[in-house]
């Protein structure tokens, strides 16, 4: 979807300062909509006309516009409406209702300024076919409108440096609305904004009380309100910020009220996000859980390992010290992965530090008297946590059976990793070369069953042993599944 600044720029070039006030403009105006009860449509002017570049439809009421208008040119007769409105600074109403279809409209427009000039017009369409009653609540939303699209008009609105934090949770005019005076009193109150408040122990109305004093009895075992809050609950500051008191949670947005500089009072918008606060806390604890048992499951493992350690000592016979030594370094790879899960809050590894180590661990143990350089080119990124160990034992297997094999009777050798991941990363090729004696018929060993078994069944993937063509040595080449796919879910 092209953004705003790629259809404007369609009929005429954009500074990136007319730019940025447009786009943050759109990105804030369904406020303005919703409490309006209105379309709103942007338009840039164009040759002799204008040209629509944005629309906004209410979630509050019916909409004007059964199709987009975005691209599309103002109607001959609407043209100087726009331009007395792009001329003159001010909001413009239309003296008539325009007739669109079989229902009138009624249009108000209005410059948005940027540095004291006007660079579009928006446009306020408001159905007449459905009669709406005047009531307390369509008042104070129509002139909390009024006042913000009075900013629109002298550049005050929207607000560049207003910090409103993350769109989710974030406060709707449906969910609640109040406005405050210059002194953060409460001159109005939905009544989603008065259920709001009085989940948090607020007791009786709220209209003529200082809501900053209100707020701050109701945090009272809390200590002093932080300086965010205070300043949102006084309307001072275009921030977000949440209250919570008695088990509720409120999420609070404050657009401040003002005419050339000076501050007359706010819009609060007011949200219940106690169930998305709990829900967020039982996930944090969940990723605190899921981290433990990693940690726990690593030292499980690493206990195993020592286990191990301790055996293979006792027992004289040469193969049984080199299958317990190979059972032991399996489940040190294991171990790896969930000491990497374990400080971690998502179910992705990163794969690159996690092989290098276990790659190391794996050319270390397989022969100590043999110095091994292991060179890596090409990244393998993040990898799901569910073929991670897979992987890693793959690759433990492969570069152990690199040194045991491929360097006999030598001091040192070079083992080089290439990982190549697909465009759509749901793929991973992997060459392991070595230089040393090459293949001597196909591998056989067990450690060549448990890689293939593993590369087949958990990695949906496919693996192959060829001598090295630029010289002396080996090659193992894989091909896995490390994304969604047939494979999911086997590990």
């Amino acid at each position: 979807m092209a953004s705003l600044r790629e259809t404007a720029e369609r009929f005429g070039a954009l500074t990136d300062a007319e730019a940025e006030c447009l786009s943050l403009l759109a990105e804030d105006w369904q406020i303005i909509a919703d409490l309006s009860f209105a379309d709103l449509v942007m338009w840039r002017p164009v040759d002799d006309g204008f040209v629509a570049i944005a629309q906004c439809r209410p979630s509050t009421g019916p909409t004007v516009h059964q199709d987009d208008v975005v691209g599309s040119f103002a109607a001959e007769g609407r043209v100087a409406h726009l331009r007395t409105a792009f001329d003159s600074g001010e909001l413009v109403a239309s003296r008539e209702p325009r007739w669109d279809e079989s229902y009138a409209v009624r249009e108000d427009a209005l410059p948005v300024v940027l540095d004291g000039r006007p660079i579009a017009v928006l446009t306020r369409e408001v159905s007449q076919a459905v009669s709406r009653s005047s009531s307390r609540l369509e008042l104070n939303y129509k002139g909390a409108a009024d006042d913000i699209l009075h900013m629109v008009t002298r550049g005050e609105f929207p607000v560049p440096t207003s910090v409103t934090g993350p769109r989710r949770g974030a406060p709707r005019v449906g969910d609640g609305v109040l406005r405050l005076d210059a002194a953060g009193h409460v001159t109005y109150a939905s009544p989603n904004a008065l259920s709001c408040f009085h989940r948090l122990g607020l007791t009786g109305p709220l209209i003529n009380k200082s809501l900053p004093r209100e707020a701050s009895t109701m945090l009272l075992d809390k200590g002093q309100m932080d300086e965010t809050l205070a300043m949102v609950v006084m309307g001072r500051a275009a921030w977000r910020t949440d209250i919570e008191a008695n088990g509720a949670a409120l999420s609070l947005r404050a657009i401040p009220v003002t005419e050339n500089g000076v501050r007359h009072g706010a819009v609060l918008l007011c949200r219940d996000v106690s169930e998305l606060r709990r829900r967020e806390r039982e996930l944090i604890t969940k990723d605190a859980t899921i981290r433990e048992i990693h940690h726990r499951v690593k030292n499980n493992l690493q206990t195993v390992a020592a286990l191990l350690r301790l055996q293979s000592r006792r027992v004289d016979a040469p193969e049984a010290k080199e299958a317990l030594a190979e059972a032991m370094r399996r489940v040190s790879t294991i171990a790896l992965v969930h000491e990497t899960l374990s400080g971690t809050l998502d179910e992705l590894v990163n794969f690159d530090d996690l092989g290098r180590r276990a790659m190391r661990m794996a050319a270390e143990v397989a022969s100590p008297g043999v110095q091994v350089s292991i060179v890596r080119e090409g990244d393998f990124g993040m990898i799901p946590a569910q073929w991670a160990s897979s992987l890693a034992l793959v690759m433990t297997e492969l570069i152990t059976n690199a040194v045991e094999h491929g360097f006999v009777g030598r001091e040192r050798g070079v083992i080089t990793v290439h990982a190549d991941r697909e465009a759509a990363r749901e793929r991973l090729r992997i060459a392991i070369l070595d230089d040393g004696v090459g293949l001597a018929g196909s591998p056989t060993g067990l450690g060549s069953s448990i890689v293939r078994t593993l590369v087949e069944n958990e990695l949906d993937g496919s693996i192959e042993w060829v001598a090295r063509e630029d010289g002396p040595g080996s090659a193992v080449r894989l091909d896995v599944r490390i994304g969604e796919g047939p494979g999911e879910g086997r590990y």
